[in-house]
């Protein structure tokens, strides 16, 4: 039988590790995109697509050695990526987005070196009016008070450890001092059972 072997070459597309973004209203936002591919490219086409058929950005990149040229772009938008470098960088600043730019960001690339390879990756935008600051207060108090309570059971604890020894020892010194009380000669302090206390005998 003929032996078949398929060969991947790994085109690939990446956005970072999170695919949302959120930015302030009227604010310049990055876009990131990466690509990777294992056997290099030329004539390497990519686009940027707003919720998947609106063009916002069309660049072609004809060598490694040399950087992306300009097909088609949005007057908003602006390329910040590079691809002689170590990465293949090609992000974009969207400028002075506002509410309507919320939505999904898709990063396309082509490769005709990889027989025309194709993949993608989005990325989400949310526009906000103002941006919320994660208030942690509640948090630290909580945390606070957990670990007091924590701290204050284990003082408790040594406490009542160390209490009990010492009344452990002091019960063992008073039965140290009833033992060697109680084997005492009193022959010659005049208590009850010394020999002071013997009456003699009457001379008959």
């Amino acid at each position: 039988p003929a032996l078949h072997v398929s060969i991947a070459f790994a085109l690939e597309v990446s956005v970072g590790k999170t695919n949302t973004v959120t930015a302030l209203n009227g604010s310049n936002v990055l876009l990131p995109c990466v690509f990777t591919t294992c056997i290099g490219f030329q004539d390497l086409v990519f686009t940027w697509y707003f919720n998947s058929t609106e063009m916002i950005y069309h660049g072609k990149i004809k060598t490694k050695a040399s950087e992306p040229f300009l097909v088609g772009r949005n007057p908003r938008v602006e390329f910040v990526g590079s691809t002689t470098g170590k990465d293949n960088n090609i992000s974009i600043l969207l400028n002075e987005v506002d509410f309507s730019d919320a939505g999904k960001y898709t990063c396309h690339v082509k490769n005709p070196k990889e027989k025309n390879a194709q993949h993608s990756a989005s990325i989400f935008l949310t526009v906000v009016h103002k941006m919320v600051e994660t208030d942690n207060t509640v948090t630290l108090i909580i945390v606070g008070v957990v670990g007091g309570l924590i701290g204050l059971l284990i003082l408790f604890m040594l406490v009542k450890k160390v209490v009990l020894f010492i009344i452990k020892k002091t019960q063992d010194r008073k039965k140290e001092c009833l033992v060697s009380s109680s084997g005492n000669d009193n022959t010659e302090n005049g208590l009850a059972g010394s020999k002071a206390d013997q009456k003699v005998a009457p001379k008959a």
